[in-house]
């Protein structure tokens, strides 16, 4: 291939005019990543995608959308992630306009879009193949597109048969009532429960026809091709797509030896304060007779939160998504120091947990349970003021009791808190609560309760649509 290829000092780019008067495609070169970046980033991406609540494969396009319209807003615009992979996925269009940012594959991609209109395609299928276009974006690189409703697009590997997936997006629909939806699609769309597959046409038969018969392959289809750094056919551009080929593969293999996970953190949010002393009307205070809290253990740490934050509103609703959180949402160190734990005390014949033990027994058999899942030792329930639970359990060198509860202050706001009694049965006991106290009071019970809260606000942002207009997260 000879191109002549004409030199840029901005984002190298492309404008293709509709051939039925509506908008222009427009493709812009943004940045070319490191050597062999694109498909690692586009396989390690496709595992945090289909682990999503809206992960949908369909079309040869697996996607998800990560954020939904918010109608009563004013706000018609969601956004979605998708991913092509190593075979491209079929000719379509959607109604509504699109834009999206996209990182190629280590091979790099191939766009097409055709432009011919609905009435244009009925009186002729040829038409189809006569607006068709092409664009290449090399390897690695980050770029981004943006065309009108009713284009039809097709997104390939750059080499075909090379293995590499085409292109990781993040794509934001404008508007997703843009464009003429169908009845039914409309419905949902206004539920908020559309997904890429919903709001996806095929081919009509009559083009689909054109294209089996190979007639789209027998024509030269006017092509346009992008790069940054050199030409892609001077010799400095083979190399580096040979480079960027091997490499590509061996970054994919290698990061698909350790599965990628997330994190999220606000250090905005509220705090895990401790308080001076369990309240008098908390189930915990009535246990062990003749406690003494100057010689015996006890803490207690709370967070305060808007209840606007959080997806129930009742104390029962939250405190049951709390003891939930603690069960989803472990703290990874301390669930280490329990391992060691378990280790060291399993030959003395003392209790074992995964779980933190201010909460283990949720884990264990008890006389009751709350929300008909958990089991406690016992509840209370006060109107919607106040709910709270006992935990705890009996060893050979202590006893221990936990409240897990929620109470609605006098200024609106929910408290959150955890608190926990222990009383030593021998000298191992007091020797072991001695060794433990302080990381007790002052790392394992603070991070649990911030853990278990952080729990029940993100699940406000992966299941709750339309997605608030505010969230904040421990």
């Amino acid at each position: 291939m000879s191109l002549a290829a004409k030199t840029v000092q901005t984002f190298p780019s492309v404008r293709i005019p509709s051939r039925s008067g509506g908008l222009p495609v427009e493709v812009v070169l943004i940045a070319q990543l490191g050597i062999g970046a694109g498909t690692q980033l586009v396989t390690r991406t496709a595992s945090l995608q289909r682990g999503h609540a809206a992960f949908v494969d369909a079309f040869d396009e697996p996607s998800a959308r990560i954020g939904g319209a918010d109608f009563a807003l004013g706000d018609p615009s969601s956004l979605y992630t998708f991913i092509v992979g190593a075979n491209g996925h079929p000719f379509h269009r959607h109604a509504g306009h699109r834009v999206f940012t996209a990182v190629s594959g280590s091979s790099g991609a191939r766009l097409r879009f055709s432009t011919a209109s609905q009435a244009q395609l009925d009186a002729d299928p040829h038409a189809f193949l006569d607006a068709l276009r092409d664009v290449v974006i090399p390897p690695d690189c980050l770029f981004t597109v943006r065309f009108g409703g009713g284009t039809w697009h097709q997104f390939l590997p750059g080499e075909a048969g090379s293995g590499h997936p085409a292109l990781f997006a993040l794509s934001c629909h404008t508007n997703e009532l843009g464009g003429e939806l169908a009845a039914d699609v409309r419905e949902q769309v206004m539920a908020n429960e559309a997904d890429i597959p919903s709001l996806t046409e095929l081919l009509p038969p009559a083009v689909e026809r054109l294209l089996e018969r190979g007639e789209g392959a027998r024509r030269e289809v006017p092509t346009m091709v992008l790069s940054l750094n050199e030409q892609v056919d001077s010799l400095q551009g083979r190399f580096c797509a040979r480079a960027r080929d091997a490499l590509g593969r061996l970054r994919a293999w290698l990061g698909g030896l350790r599965a990628p996970v997330g994190f999220f953190a606000d250090t905005q949010g509220a705090r895990v304060r401790a308080l001076p002393a369990v309240p008098a009307y908390s189930l915990l205070a009535r246990q062990f007779e003749n406690f003494d809290s100057s010689r015996e253990h006890e803490d207690i740490v709370a967070i305060d939160l808007d209840p606007a934050d959080l997806p129930e509103r009742t104390v029962s609703g939250v405190l049951a998504r709390v003891l939930e959180g603690f069960l989803e949402n472990r703290p990874s160190a301390v669930g280490r120091m329990m391992q060691v734990r378990n280790v060291l005390v399993k030959p003395l014949g003392l209790r074992t947990s995964p779980l933190g033990c201010p909460v283990s027994s949720l884990l264990g058999a008890c006389p009751q349970t709350f929300a008909g899942r958990f089991p406690v030792l016992d509840h209370q329930v006060d109107g919607d003021d106040r709910a709270e639970v006992l935990l705890g359990a009996d060893d050979r060198h202590l006893r221990f009791r936990s409240s897990v509860g929620v109470e609605r202050l006098s200024d609106g706001r929910l408290r959150i808190s955890l608190a926990t009694r222990v009383r030593t049965r021998n000298r191992f006991g007091r020797a072991y609560m001695a060794l433990i106290e302080r990381t007790h009071r002052h790392y394992i019970a603070p991070t649990m309760l911030r853990m278990a809260v952080l729990h029940v606000r993100v699940v406000q942002v992966a299941d709750v649509a339309p997605a608030p207009a505010r969230v904040t997260v421990l």
